[in-house]
């Protein structure tokens, strides 16, 4: 344990071998983040979490340097508001929208913007705060998600994307639901793609309390002319 806070407080100072370590605890920081992307393959994972880490580390590194090393006045946070702000672009870049009209990579666009954070403040010498902030990222990642899920599949609203053949089949899903007890917030029809030519109806529905969402889904799935049933 000693050790540990001797390594701490040698991070504090700024030389090469402090500059050394806080660079090698923004590669693990971002490396310890990103395996859990990696493992769920997504499109920023074990490496790009270590390259924006270690990336905005440099960056608070930099400043400092050119404020004591070359004594040259500026103000130290300059650069890293530019890391804050700029990491919105690639963290875009993981958000997509499907055709079923999902949102996908928002969690990873954010662990991307938090695992910058943890690089500045790495490379400001605020070694404690990113190491608690790294355990917590874990914890939200890898915990919190079974939380989420359980959230989820227990809520009472549910949206569903339904492909079907004709009207007759969509008619018959709205039969079935308002026998069920099921009420229809909202419906959508729109197109599967470009690889299939049956029209799809997006369900937004609020359902009652006997009524599971694996089990809503098994009984639509048998209705005749329903092709596929997938929850959002």
């Amino acid at each position: 344990m000693q050790e540990f806070l001797d390594m701490v407080r040698f991070t504090h100072e700024f030389h090469m071998g402090g500059a050394f370590v806080r660079m090698l605890l923004a590669v693990i920081c971002g490396g310890i983040i990103g395996l859990e992307r990696e493992h769920k393959r997504r499109p920023a994972g074990f490496r790009t979490h270590i390259l924006i880490c270690l990336g905005a580390s440099m960056t608070m590194l930099t400043s400092q340097y050119i404020y004591i090393g070359l004594g040259q006045f500026t103000d130290l946070a300059r650069l890293g508001a530019q890391v804050i702000a700029g990491i919105g672009f690639i963290g875009a870049g993981t958000i997509i929208v499907t055709k079923r009209r999902q949102v996908k990579g928002l969690t990873t666009a954010a662990g991307l913007w938090a695992s910058a954070i943890v690089g500045l403040a790495i490379g400001a010498g605020f070694v404690e705060a990113a190491l608690i902030a790294t355990a917590l990222m874990l914890i939200v990642e890898l915990l919190l998600s079974r939380l989420e899920w359980f959230i989820m599949s227990t809520a009472r609203s549910i949206n569903l994307y339904i492909e079907y053949r004709d009207a007759e089949a969509l008619s018959q899903m709205t039969q079935f639901m308002s026998e069920r007890r099921v009420q229809v917030n909202d419906l959508q029809i729109t197109k599967s793609g470009a690889d299939s030519q049956n029209p799809c109806v997006i369900f937004s529905l609020e359902m009652p309390r006997n009524l599971g969402h694996d089990s809503l889904m098994t009984l639509l799935a048998k209705l005749d002319g329903v092709i596929s049933v997938e929850e959002l």
